[in-house]
């Protein structure tokens, strides 16, 4: 798989979302979402604001390192400042103009990305990125900040559905070779061993990372679980899981697939929602 399947699947994915979304009301995009603060419309404004610069960081990786400094400078004054930083050109827009504005965003990035070779490397939040792993991770957060929309949507009745593909090995790829930073991200010792993990793809296929015995530590179940979690969508007590060993139990509970400050995913769902 190259640069351009990978930027296939993204606006794939991107699309898939925008299914969801495109007939949202204003009513609708201001309803809560699980991410704490966050409204649909700050999902939507988020995706919005990280595209355009991801565009920015391939187009003009001179110009970009002037943006990194400047989100810095409003997370020092805290979460609301950051919020507004990266979210108030949308956040309060009508829902027709804020989904205008995030497909816009969109087509920007899909065009500077439609140049970039595997062995590219973009400037980012943090090391430098291969192309591909850049774009990977743009359809994690598509496809993560999708999750907490559809959520939303769904817990106020709405008829959301957004039926999981293939396109989830990018995100179960990542989540399998983020385990060491989800440690050394809480400033912890990374354990010793290695743990198996085995998923079922939404297509039936298997997909298997990380080598080891019959005594291995193990994570098994449906992949679209496992992407559920190590992006902190889920807690793992809400999935079909099948996890083994102590060292398993231990990454799933502080598992984190996508770069920032280390965070703690959802608490287990109350059994009347589960």
């Amino acid at each position: 798989m190259d640069v351009s399947d990978v930027l296939a699947d993204l606006l794939a994915e991107q699309a898939a979302l925008d299914e969801v979304v495109a007939g949202l009301t204003d009513e609708q995009a201001a309803l809560p979402t699980p991410s704490p603060r966050w409204t649909i419309a700050d999902q939507l404004a988020h995706l919005t604001y990280f595209d355009r610069n991801a565009a920015l960081a391939v187009r003009d990786p001179d110009a970009f390192p002037a943006t990194v400094g400047a989100l810095i400078d409003a997370a020092v004054r805290g979460d609301e400042a950051a919020d507004e930083f990266t979210l108030g050109a949308w956040r309060s827009l009508p829902a027709t103009e804020l989904l205008a504005a995030w497909r816009e965003g969109r087509a920007e990035l899909a065009e500077a990305a439609a140049g970039l070779a595997d062995d590219d490397r973009i400037a980012w939040y943090g090391p430098s990125m291969g192309a591909k792993s850049f774009l990977t991770a743009r359809l994690m957060e598509c496809w993560a900040h999708g999750q907490d929309i559809v959520d939303a949507l769904q817990a106020a009745g709405v008829s959301a559905e957004r039926p999981a593909t293939d396109r989830l090995r990018h995100i179960a790829q990542l989540g399998a070779i983020t385990r060491k930073w989800s440690y050394v991200n809480r400033k912890l010792e990374v354990p010793e061993g290695e743990v198996v993990v085995e998923l079922t793809a939404p297509s039936g296929e298997t997909w298997t990372y990380g080598v080891g015995g019959p005594d291995a530590d193990r994570i098994a179940g449906p992949a679209e679980d496992f992407c559920l979690v190590v992006t902190q969508r889920r807690h793992l007590d809400d999935t079909a899981l099948v996890v083994d060993g102590e060292a398993a139990h231990d990454w799933m509970a502080r598992a984190q697939a996508f770069a920032g400050p280390p965070t703690d995913g959802p608490a287990p769902r109350p059994a009347e929602e589960a």
